[in-house]
């Protein structure tokens, strides 16, 4: 699945170890992520079907997200300067549950298309709104803005 992503994406395949108690899937190791990647909070969110989060992007933030819930389709635009143009949808969830990092000036967005609430978590590499959320939210909204990535 990572083939021809942009500069600095990477979307991991999820394994799971199963036993009798369950299963444990690893979401992310320090040993396994670009430097500078580290997380520096994580949030949970759900979304209902049929509705999108994003498209948008951010100017410094990188963004860690965790698939492993619902279905998702999950779009991903190049929007650096210097970087050719792509842009590509990903299935992504319960069915292909995987770790996504984006970069900054990566357009990114998902649907759930699935029937049911559906969890996302993510782990980016910078506070919400900085220090005591004092500070300007490091993001530009494609959908309240005339933009050229939409979900169709």
């Amino acid at each position: 699945m990572s083939q021809d992503l942009p500069a600095g994406v990477i979307i991991k395949p999820l394994g799971s170890h199963h036993d009798s108690r369950g299963h444990l899937t690893e979401l992310f190791r320090s040993d396994e992520i670009p430097e500078g990647t580290l997380p520096t909070m994580g949030y949970i969110s759900v979304t209902h079907p049929g509705i999108a989060r994003g498209p948008h992007e951010h100017v410094d933030q990188t963004d860690l997200f965790c698939f492993v819930d619902g279905e998702y389709e999950l779009r991903l635009w190049e929007n650096r300067p210097g970087h050719a143009a792509w842009h590509q949808s990903f299935l992504v969830g319960k069915s292909n549950p995987v770790a996504v990092i984006v970069p900054p000036g990566v357009v990114h967005g998902y649907r759930n298309v699935g029937e049911s609430d559906a969890y996302v978590l993510n782990f980016p590499n910078q506070l919400y709104a900085g220090t005591g959320k004092t500070e300007p939210v490091d993001e530009i909204r494609h959908e309240e803005i005339d933009s050229p990535f939409k979900f169709d």
